[in-house]
């Protein structure tokens, strides 16, 4: 059977288990919009009780965090073109775990923080890697995982990387894959707020009903194609995003 197979190769190690999470903390960068829009908070904790007269053998806490903080996961209901389509809680299990591939951009975004991904980039990747899978994820890899440490760095003014528009429609309209994902604080370019539309990913993928994970870490340990994702939001009902752990079996 092919779960033997898999547990077999798992165990042995032929395939590897690659977070590609960022850990989550207090100090996690968040994503800072300006006036007069509102910001999601980040993580803040207060503790309930800690081995003490309020819980003697117990440590728990509560947490408050935005839906889109760290390792997430958007719905399409996280934007207006998507408002009356799915929350996190109807995404299929069978869209979650699912192939993935890669397009590798970091040289080009090391050069130019504000490279955008074009259609011809992704076309030249499948001329050479094959489709993209069909069911699956495109990944965006540009090295902006090594930033996730500083808040100033990983936001860097505003500049980032990310897809441009008729990318995004690709990715929206004619690509089989049922989500994207990227390393930087949004799936989004930083300079999409003054595209047409702004913001394209969010506009035109979420809108055609697939789904968006950021701030990913370690794509460079996987392959082109041929990797399987495992992305787990918290099944939050009415979400609009969830921190998210995301793994992926390579």
């Amino acid at each position: 059977m092919a779960t033997e197979e898999l547990a077999a190769a798992l165990a042995s190690g032929a395939t590897r288990v690659v977070d590609l999470t960022q850990p989550l903390s207090e100090s996690t960068p968040v994503l800072q919009l300006p006036p007069p829009f509102a910001n999601t908070p980040g993580l803040s904790r207060e503790t309930i009780s800690e081995y003490d007269d309020a819980g003697p053998a117990w440590a728990w806490k509560t947490l408050t965090v935005g839906e889109h903080v760290g390792t997430h996961f958007d719905a399409p209901i996280h934007w207006v073109t998507g408002r009356d389509l799915e929350d996190v809680a109807s995404a299929p299990p069978e869209k979650l775990v699912a192939p993935c591939a890669v397009i590798d951009k970091s040289a080009e975004a090391s050069s130019d923080p504000n490279y955008l991904l074009t259609v011809e980039d992704i076309q030249a990747w499948e001329n050479e890697h094959g489709a993209l899978p069909d069911g699956g994820w495109l990944f965006l890899r540009t090295g902006w995982d090594a930033r996730a440490h500083d808040q100033a760095a990983f936001l860097n003014g505003g500049e980032t990387p990310g897809p441009d528009v008729d990318a995004a429609r690709y990715l929206a309209e004619r690509a089989p894959i049922v989500g994207f994902g990227c390393e930087t604080v949004g799936t989004d370019a930083g300079l999409a707020h003054s595209f047409d539309p702004a913001f394209p990913v969010h506009h035109l993928l979420l809108g055609a009903g697939k789904y968006g994970l950021t701030q990913l870490a370690n794509l460079a340990e996987l392959p082109p194609q041929g990797a399987i994702a495992v992305i787990a939001p918290l099944k939050l009902v009415g979400g609009t995003g969830s921190p998210t752990r995301v793994f992926a079996l390579a």
